[in-house]
């Protein structure tokens, strides 16, 4: 590589830098650099100034603050280096996740070295501030995430998930168990499993990982679960889950993601993964030259300060009870990339989650310092909110990290010193000190009592005691409180209580059902699940729960009927199948009610759409259009399983009832992403054992030209025109150890974002499964991998305005292997991708200087 510029000027203690560096196709410096991509230096006007370590006094003047708080420091260097992540005991102690061998220069040389660590700190004279550590566990390789549980502590260290317990009471680790092999990975820790958040049902969740996890009966079980963003994990007050990703600030689960992985083929739905704010837009208090992409054009605005997130990580729903009203349940978030820490205040209108900026134009917490790196936030036991700062120059991993912010860290020694950190209490303006309870110290009924705090964090971790002590005696006054008690959340908490304890019983569940709140009726309706595999008559009792008035108990009905066995008597499966109808009916205007509905049919949907259609009043109907979108929705899910069967029964539904099959044959093509690309084939095609018996008449129908012509093209079968020359070309020997390789190298490199199912995930990455851009054509998505792409681009209808960074710092046989194995996995059939053709294509465009537009590729064959 050449810097063919370098420019650098002092004047009166301002450093200014320009700079611009060109990088070959062959030596490219930095991991994240692009082939043939010109960094353009920023502005010659923009004063950017040194950025030299502060200590804590300084740091707390360099914060901007929102007037109604106030700032205090809990931790700092030495006593705490690198901090991560952090979790209150019940005793009050701060355990904190040191990550210290991160980057500890800016080529990333000796990560490996097990210098991370897990600590206690304690602040042992009562003045609000830690003055005591103690090394629980030592000598681990970059460890992110810890929680305690069990009379143990979970610690993270990719890919290993240890079970640590200290037996003989010294506050070391004595006894560290292995709990998971498959905990991450260690070769990207940006995009790699973190969180380790027990939540209210009782499950251990993750970001940016698709296992859940619980200790039964003394042995860890995993479960799959959806993934969930990217560093970090919260809770609401009802146990929604919110998380986020670097340049998506907020989601959230609006319903129990799970609930989405029974229908197959589908595996998402609304109201998992919503995006509950739109608005990308920061208000940073300083310049943030040291962005990893900052001469990219829109990175910045024009006065050198970010333009949108770009590390959104950490999310914290506040829970609780000393901050002013309006920020009870807001949901805090950090931003490392722009030195501040964003508060979203939230609002709720038929479970339909919104957030805007607390602040508009501004920021809650922002500062001036460079090296202010806020990564995570968690509620406190004294109901305040605590911040873990990084505090460090270059956050950016070696593996994006390009020669542009390689050398900006370098100019202004940024880079070191690599050994500081600090962890912030935040509070409300003039708040006196705040006594924190000893929870470990609690009966079981002080824990029962403290169900019905104010304060979040108690009554989580009140819930989580109960549970671990297996106190049977504590179970009739849970009972109680489940029914009797005069605050909603302590409800809500005994009944996940009761089922943690596996003494959920029905009168209770009964009783929860009736409840005036809402809120507990949901949760009642979500455990009531368990009875519903078990007991018939317990069905009927959901079932009267029909006339429901809100959306989003029409939905949990929905949800749980799905629970039903399917070896239930048959009388049992059509009262669900006919309950579902009637919420289907009330509500099918609603998306959330019809993904309830859609994901509780398992494979059962060609018999609810008969029914269906059946039990429909035709275009007679004033309800029509409504019932044909059902229609059309309900054939797309049948598309999906791509079973041929199934396929003739819908081509012989459209067949006997001619008003609803441009409904059937438009759900049907539905399966396909919709694109502006041409091409000459679907990405999704469906064999057959022979032609449809309907399908002449079908044919001849003057209302289904378009519909027909478009399901005629994926459907195949032995003698069809055009099969032949759409059969599959089997991969050669060569070019089958291309696609195991590429297999391996998946993992690795982009399953993480697109996730192993190949679906991806919305605000993250999109879907290569059934991608346009993926089984289209290779000259293109060659290029993608090279040079990357850079939105707005459209993918299986979906628009992302986000950019996948280039692979160019692959050798070529890997992005074949990589390439081939996407565009011959997940049912794709396609050719494979020779490192020949890599290489050409990789010469051709080795001057280009940016990543791809969507209309650019379009243009390519």
């Amino acid at each position: 590589m050449e810097t063919t510029l370098v420019r650098r000027c002092f004047i009166f203690g301002i450093f200014l830098v320009a700079t611009c560096w060109l990088t070959s196709s062959n030596a490219l410096a930095q991991n994240g650099d692009k082939a043939g991509e010109i960094q353009h230096p920023l502005s010659s006007n923009l004063v950017i100034p040194m950025a030299p370590p502060l200590d804590v006094v300084a740091a707390l003047k360099s914060f901007k603050l929102q007037p109604e708080f106030d700032i205090q420091i809990v931790a700092s260097e030495p006593l705490v280096e690198t901090p991560v992540e952090i979790e209150f005991a019940p005793d009050g102690r701060l355990w904190v996740v040191e990550m210290r061998g991160y980057m500890p220069n800016v080529d990333g040389k000796g990560e490996d070295e097990p210098t991370g660590q897990i600590s206690v700190l304690e602040d042992t004279d009562g003045d609000g501030r830690m003055d005591k550590k103690t090394v629980f566990l030592e000598g681990l390789v970059l460890p992110r995430a810890l929680a305690l549980v069990h009379n143990g502590v979970l610690v993270a260290e990719p890919p290993n998930l240890w079970f640590c317990q200290d037996t003989n009471r010294d506050d070391r680790c004595d006894t560290k168990t292995l709990v998971s092999k498959d905990y991450g990975n260690t070769a990207n820790p940006e995009h790699s499993s973190n969180g380790l958040m027990m939540a209210m049902d009782n499950w251990i969740y993750s970001a940016n990982h698709t296992n859940r996890l619980r200790l039964i009966q003394g042995q860890w079980i995993e479960q799959e679960t959806p993934f969930r963003g990217q560093w970090g994990l919260t809770q609401d007050d009802q146990g929604r889950l919110f998380y986020n990703s670097n340049s998506d600030q907020l989601r959230a689960d609006l319903v129990w993601g799970n609930y989405f992985l029974r229908q197959p083929g589908q595996r998402t739905g609304f109201g998992y993964n919503y995006q509950v704010v739109k608005d990308q837009t920061v208000w940073p208090a300083r310049v943030n030259p040291g962005v990893n992409r900052a001469y990219q054009a829109g990175q910045l605005k024009p006065d050198g300060r970010l333009a949108t997130f770009t590390g959104a990580c950490g999310p914290c729903i506040y829970r609780g009870d000393q901050f002013p009203s309006p920020y009870q349940g807001a949901a805090f978030l950090c931003e490392p990339a722009g030195n501040f820490v964003r508060c979203n205040l939230l609002s709720e209108n038929d479970g339909i989650i919104a957030a805007t900026n607390a602040f508009p134009g501004s920021e809650f917490l922002a500062s001036t310092d460079e090296r202010f790196r806020p990564v995570n936030i968690v509620n406190g036991p004294d109901g305040n909110l605590y911040l873990v700062d990084m505090y460090r120059g270059v956050v950016q991993h070696r593996v994006y990290l390009t020669t542009y912010l390689r050398n900006q860290s370098l100019s202004r020694n940024l880079q070191t010193p690599v050994n500081m950190g600090r962890i912030y209490r935040i509070t409300r303006s003039g708040q006196r000190p705040v006594p924190s309870p000893n929870l470990a110290k609690a009966t079981s009924d002080e824990l029962i009592q403290t169900l019905s705090s104010s304060n979040g964090w108690a009554r989580d971790t009140a819930q989580r005691l109960l549970i671990e002590r297996v106190d049977a005696a504590s179970v009739p006054r849970l009972r109680q409180i489940a029914t009797r008690s005069d605050h909603w959340r302590a409800r809500v908490h005994a009944l996940w209580t009761l089922e943690g304890l596996e003494s959920l019983d029905a009168p209770t569940l009964e009783h929860s059902l009736q409840d005036t709140d809402e809120r507990l009726r949901l949760v009642a309706l979500r455990l009531s699940e368990s009875l519903l595999k078990t007991s018939d008559s317990w069905l009927q009792k959901i079932i009267s729960r029909q006339k429901l008035t809100t959306i989003r108990e029409e939905a949990q009905l929905a949800f749980t009927l799905g629970a039903l066995a399917r070896s239930a008597p048959v009388q049992a499966q059509e009262n669900r199948a006919e309950t579902l109808r009637n919420i289907l009916r009330r509500s099918s205007n609603s998306p959330l009610v019809r993904d309830a509905v859609f994901s509780s049919l398992g494979g059962d949907d060609l018999a609810f759409q008969t029914r269906w259609i059946q039990t429909s009043g035709g275009k007679k109907s004033t309800r029509f259009a409504e019932d044909a979108s059902v229609v059309q929705g309900l054939a797309r899910i049948t598309g999906l399983r791509s079973n041929p069967q199934d396929i003739e029964q819908l081509l012989n539904l459209a067949d006997g009832f001619p008003e609803f099959a441009p409904a059937l044959l438009s759900g049907l093509w539905a399966v396909q992403p919709l694109t502006k690309i041409p091409t000459a084939k679907p990405a999704r095609t469906i064999q057959l054992a022979k032609e449809p018996v309907v399908w002449n008449r079908l044919k001849n129908s003057t209302n289904l030209t378009l519909a027909f012509n478009n399901v005629d093209r994926m459907l195949r079968w032995p003698g069809k025109a055009g099969t032949a020359e759409q059969k599959r070309i089997e991969l050669s020997i060569d070019e089958k150890k291309l696609f195991e390789d590429g297999k391996t190298l998946y993992q690795t490199t982009c399953g993480s974002c697109h996730q192993p199912h190949g679906l991806g995930q919305d605000g993250l990455a999109p879907a290569l499964a059934d991608s346009e851009w993926v089984t289209g054509s290779s000259q293109r998505l060659v290029r993608i991998a090279l040079q990357g792409v850079r939105g707005p681009i459209t993918v299986k209808g979906k628009l992302y305005e986000m950019e996948m960074p280039g692979l160019g710092v692959l050798e070529d046989e890997q992005l074949a292997a990589l390439l081939t194995y996407i565009r011959n996995e997940w049912g794709h059939l396609e050719t494979a991708v020779s490192v020949a053709q890599v290489a050409k294509i990789r010469s051709e465009t080795q001057t280009r200087e940016e990543a791809w537009k969507a209309d650019e590729l379009e243009k390519i064959p």
